[in-house]
């Protein structure tokens, strides 16, 4: 089956890739280029079938990822083909499947087979499940395991893998000597830190990466580099392990791509305003430009059941400073699972968030979509203006039930600025 990157060497275009340039408005060699260059990825598994494959990267629109999942107390497929359902209506890109409860091979083939947009993983936490459903400590998963896990998640057809390969030996002891508020809050990472720590080994993804390459090669599947070692409070934020972690990450990036391996570099999850382009920089320039798949970043610790606004403001910044890739947050975090509503609420914020960087960068859909809206806005025309809000149900929803008159709107009445002066501004 064709590669992306190998196909892009040869100045050729796979079928996705030529879907990707026309839904971006790219000229195809443009987009060749940059896969060839893997400053774009294109998430597409050479297994997955009947889905709209996306692209994240240079000169591509700023791309929005909503994650699913059980958890062992509540393993509901039902529930999150809701969720899927409702992510999808609400604009989302890509979804990842992050479940621990269940049957996780059921549960991922049903996502996958309802998706029609690219689906993500961290094959850690299934590899973590079933050496705990096999009456083993998570210590004692065999390198063997983990990397089954990922080749049958790559035949499933997944798209792109969360992958912690630079929580190290050495990364590990940087963060130590340095000391951390929160340590290290990424479940993978965690798990491959106590994996380290306690049989006193390298990390089986990074001592054995060209294993992992292999893999995701066979299916085009796109790694993703995890942040293992993210900050997780503000306090924590750019710190020595997490950069430790970039410059492995940066290396690790290179090595991929030359094997014609497609790699997304993730970035940080609490990270103040002030400190947001100094990340973006410092990413871009150690990992030539490779897409930056960020989560949030939340800007401010102290507003749980906000996190999703956190995170969109942080995602903002970040996008219009070069992040590629956000993955929403939702109101829930750092509370509990999130239900249906939760990942509408996510997903809409973080894609007013990416919009906002698409504007700001030169996207000239995303100046048309604004200025259709400020047309319909003037012309006092409801109609229009659902059509191009970013939410219509929010504007329907609102109208509902209400007297309100459609030739002004309700909070200024008759006194409406627009409509006091229309004729003034009106070409003779």
């Amino acid at each position: 089956m064709k590669n992306h990157i190998v196909e892009a060497r040869k100045g050729k275009a796979t079928e996705a890739m030529l879907q990707v340039a026309k839904d971006e408005g790219m000229d195809i060699n443009t987009l060749c280029g940059y896969v060839a260059e893997g400053k774009v990825a294109i998430l597409a598994n050479n297994r997955h079938k009947d889905f709209t494959p996306k692209g994240v990267g240079k000169g591509m629109k700023v791309k929005v990822n909503a994650n699913l999942g059980t958890s062992p107390e509540k393993a509901d497929i039902k529930l999150e083909l809701k969720k899927l359902e409702m992510a999808k209506k609400a604009g989302a890109d890509a979804v990842m499947d992050l479940s621990t409860g269940g049957d996780l091979d059921s549960i991922r083939r049903e996502i996958i087979a309802h998706a029609g947009i690219p689906l993500g993983t961290v094959p850690i936490y299934q590899a973590a499940v079933e050496t705990v459903k096999k009456k083993k400590t998570i210590t004692k998963m065999e390198p063997d395991e983990l990397f089954d896990v990922i080749e049958k998640q790559g035949q499933d057809g997944v798209d792109f893998i969360t992958v912690h390969c630079g929580v190290t030996q050495g990364s590990l002891e940087r963060l130590k000597q340095q000391g951390r508020i929160t340590g290290i809050v990424s479940r993978g990472g965690a798990f491959l830190a106590d994996w380290i720590i306690v049989n006193k080994k390298e990390n089986p993804l990074y001592e054995h990466y060209d294993r992992l390459l292999k893999i995701a090669k066979k299916y085009d599947m796109t790694l993703s580099l995890g942040d293992g070692l993210r900050p997780g409070c503000i306090a924590d934020a750019t710190d020595r392990g997490q950069i430790e972690e970039l410059i492995i990450l940066g290396e690790l990036c290179s090595e991929a791509i030359k094997k014609g391996v497609q790699v997304m570099i993730e970035g940080p999850g609490h990270v103040p305003i002030n400190q947001i382009e100094a990340n973006i920089v410092l990413q871009k320039r150690l990992c030539n430009d490779a897409p930056f798949y960020v989560l949030g970043p939340i800007v401010t610790d102290i507003a749980p059941g906000y996190d999703h606004i956190t995170s969109a403001i942080g995602g903002a910044i970040a996008a219009y400073y070069g992040a590629d890739f956000l993955c929403y947050v939702t109101p829930s975090e750092h509370l509990g699972l999130p239900g249906p509503e939760d990942v509408r609420d996510g997903v809409i914020v973080t894609k007013i968030a990416a919009h906002a960087a698409d504007l700001a960068r030169g996207n000239k859909d995303a100046f048309k979509m604004d200025e259709a809206m400020s047309v319909y806005r003037k012309a006092l025309d409801w109609e229009g203006q659902i059509k191009c809000a970013i939410d219509p149900e929010k504007i329907i929803e609102f109208r509902k039930g209400r007297e309100l008159r459609n030739d002004v709107c309700s909070m200024c009445g008759e006194y409406c600025s627009m409509k006091l002066i229309k004729d003034y501004f009106k070409k003779k």
